[in-house]
């Protein structure tokens, strides 16, 4: 059973391949286009098709286009119909594309058969994701919170047997999704899909608007939720791209995300008691990228564990829409492999790249001692190495890194990066040492929870700890990751210290480094000290002499 799954609605475009319930490949389009979330500079610029991606991950499989089964499309228009807004043509011309979306793949993916072109619900594409692709062969409680589906911006169920029973979805027009993208914009970040600032910058402020917001936005007790308009310009101005930020702003991100906590604990609790009280809980959405609330919602709430899909966001629902068509024809998804599906080339590959652009370079006897050499001296590392992550998180594969020991660092590698100086970096640890580090879930192999970092290494490692004693970790099981564990337990060896600081590879306003010319271009124009691809080591005092 071949099913390539599609997202290309809303934002984020991607493609997924599944065959015989096992995941072989999947990839984010704008890893292929370059145009951060897949966005065109014109209108209409949400509802890109992955063509790319999509090409890319059927020459993954080996497979053509009239090799495929199915193609699963994360949408299905037939149950927004009924809700349309006559006055917004928005609403009308999603559904409009969506309903031509087949004969669209068709003519990007010469030799499909439209008809194989199968409508999968948008929340199900989402609740698949999760409780199909989950380490755990529990019974799983599932819930998803986003901006919208098709008519609706949340849904809760439980998956037995790997088949998905809905037990409660909220309509439209209620969103924690929209509410949190809407202060987003006031706060005067650009993107609707930003929402991550607005949570680091919720620890420089205090909830003093809580018992608003307490009044506006309310969980109902039966697992749904109302959310009323927020007049945000009455408790802060509105911040201009680029503006002065403020306290007030930060006070307004405080608020919000302390009111978000509160709900998806109630939701968490209700869908519990209503799915007869499971092990698991599965989370998908763009909201379950909120490593805040996760947090809570382990500690504070009534699971075992929980499991968050590492691409909760749209580009997830192309792999959850593969999974869920290949389960109703008969497949049994196997769990998701880890999140190094996309693009990897072979050392031969690497070396003809770095031949072609006449960059010095040596074969390393260990590129994982070498970078580790360097982190130790205080200088930033360039990592390139296997398959490209699939989700918006730099695991080891695609990854900048630095010294957790530098108080500077922090400022040092979001210059690097052009971003904002209240932005957090996170750590990454080897799990066998992650418990003396940082308290909280363990493993975290997808840097989707936070963690209190133990007071008596906040100041051996700096750099990492966020303004509230808290970092965003992600372990390393050597097993799964030989090369960066290697690399972590040498610059413990050489420092003491087991921690290196990971960010992703990319600058302000482009995707994270996808190709080894991407990654050449970057380690040139930025104050990076050595490109670690593949076995290869580029060293900036060499090559820029």
């Amino acid at each position: 059973m071949r099913v390539l799954g599609v997202n290309s609605i809303f934002h984020d475009p991607a493609a997924a391949i599944v065959v015989d319930g096992r995941v072989v490949a999947a990839a984010e389009e704008e890893r292929f286009s370059r145009r951060k979330h897949g966005k065109r500079p014109v209108p209409f610029s949400a509802w890109e098709l992955p063509e790319l991606a999509a090409a890319w991950c059927l020459e993954r499989a080996g497979l053509e286009a009239g090799d495929l089964d199915a193609v699963a499309y994360s949408f299905d228009p037939a149950l927004c119909r009924e809700d349309l807004d006559d006055s917004d043509p928005w609403d009308w011309l999603r559904v409009e594309y969506a309903q031509r979306a087949p004969q669209f793949l068709a003519t990007a993916l010469p030799g499909l058969d439209p008809g194989m072109v199968r409508f999968v619900p948008h929340h199900v594409a989402h609740a698949a994701s999760a409780g199909l692709a989950m380490p755990y062969r529990d019974d799983a409680a599932v819930l998803v919170l986003d901006g919208r589906g098709e008519s609706a911006s949340h849904l809760a169920g439980v998956y037995r047997d790997g088949w998905i029973t809905a037990l409660r979805a909220q309509r439209l027009p209620h969103s924690l999704g929209l509410l949190y993208e809407d202060l987003t914009r006031h706060l005067g970040f650009q993107h609707s899909s930003d929402e991550y600032k607005v949570m680091a910058l919720a620890s420089y402020g205090e909830p003093k608007h809580l018992p608003l917001l307490r009044q506006l936005v309310r969980a109902d007790g039966e697992g749904g939720f109302t959310v009323e308009p927020v007049a945000w310009g009455t408790l802060a101005k509105p911040r201009a791209p680029g503006g002065e930020m403020t306290g007030e702003h930060a006070d307004l991100a405080a608020s919000a995300q302390a009111r978000l906590e509160e709900v998806l604990l109630d939701l968490a609790r209700w869908t519990y008691e209503a799915a007869g009280g499971p092990r698991v809980l599965a989370m998908a959405g763009g909201t379950a990228l909120n490593c805040v609330a996760n947090a809570r919602i382990a500690a504070e709430g009534p699971f075992e564990h929980v499991w968050v899909q590492p691409a909760a966001g749209d580009a997830g629902t192309a792999l959850g829409a593969a999974l869920h068509v290949a389960r109703e024809e008969g497949a049994r998804p196997e769990p998701m492999p880890g999140v190094a599906l996309g693009r990897g080339w072979s050392d031969a590959d690497l070396e003809a790249e770095l031949r072609r652009a006449a960059l010095p370079f040596t074969r390393a006897e260990s590129i994982a001692a070498e970078a580790a050499r360097v982190l130790a001296g205080n200088g930033i590392v360039a990592w390139f190495q296997g398959r490209a992550e699939y989700g918006p998180r730099a695991l080891g594969h695609r990854s900048l890194l630095a010294h957790p020991g530098d108080r500077d660092t922090t400022r040092r590698m979001n210059d690097v990066k052009g971003r904002e100086q209240f932005r957090p970096i996170a750590p990454m640890v080897r799990a066998e040492r992650a418990a003396e580090v940082f308290d909280g879930v363990l493993p975290s192999p997808y840097m989707l929870f936070v963690h209190t970092v133990r007071p008596q290494w906040r100041d051996r490692i700096p750099a990492v700890v966020h303004v509230d004693g808290t970092a965003r970790v992600q372990t390393v099981d050597g097993a799964q990751e030989p090369l960066v564990a290697e690399m972590l337990a040498e610059f413990d060896r050489l420092t003491g210290l087991p921690v290196v600081v990971n960010t992703s590879l990319n600058t302000a306003g482009l995707p994270i480094v996808d190709t080894p010319r991407e990654a050449m271009e970057l380690f040139g124009s930025a104050p990076v000290d050595l490109l670690a691809i593949g076995p290869y080591a580029v060293r900036r005092a060499e090559a820029f002499r």
